[in-house]
């Protein structure tokens, strides 16, 4: 088998656009039927949906209210509505690879397991950790399945610059998530 990836100078939203594309020619001739995707907005999602279409099962993936201001969520109430019609199932919720961990050594210092994790997948880019950690979450809500090749979508602050192709696990399991193939990354 030869696959060829796509590695981008600069991580960050300038690749969103591209990105898609390529999670688009990757989707063709294929039997993958789910793309998790990474979105603090909303808006991401919403541009991969326009590019795949209906066949495809789009589920979003945003950060837990309070992340950036207390009791407030990110994705705005017209991005809400627009995500629904464009049957996007968006999952918020705490982070699988810091969540309450982040919260203890905040407070007493040293470093969780799960963030020593988190830490390795960031060697390679922070877009591939946040593919892992997504399909984690999506898995264990039910909204993508495990034991199934899907593309995951990740980034790193703003926008998408990295996909892969993987087989997501739930939490309890997390040693048996799988990365199959990488679409794109930037350049660490």
């Amino acid at each position: 088998m030869k696959k060829s990836i796509t590695y981008f100078e600069k991580p960050g939203s300038e690749n969103t656009d591209e990105l898609i594309q390529l999670v688009k020619e990757r989707i063709e001739d294929s039997d993958i039927k789910y793309v998790a995707i990474a979105s603090s907005t909303g808006e991401s999602a919403l541009k991969l949906s326009e590019a795949l279409g209906d066949d495809i099962k789009i589920v979003a993936c945003t950060r837990h209210f309070g992340f950036k201001e207390t009791n407030k969520g990110e994705i705005s109430d017209e991005n809400k509505v627009k995500l629904a019609e464009a049957g996007i199932d968006v999952f918020v919720g705490s982070h699988a690879l810091s969540g309450a961990g982040r919260g203890i050594t905040n407070k007493f210092g040293g470093v969780t397991p799960v963030e020593l994790i988190s830490a390795t997948y960031r060697t390679l880019s922070q877009g591939i950790k946040v593919c892992a950690e997504i399909s984690i979450m999506l898995a264990d809500a039910g909204l993508i399945p495990v034991g199934e090749e899907i593309i995951a979508i990740g980034g790193t602050k703003s926008g998408c610059d990295t996909a892969s192709v993987m087989t997501a696990a739930n939490m309890t399991n997390v040693f048996d998530l799988k990365f199959h193939e990488i679409i794109a990354m930037p350049r660490p």
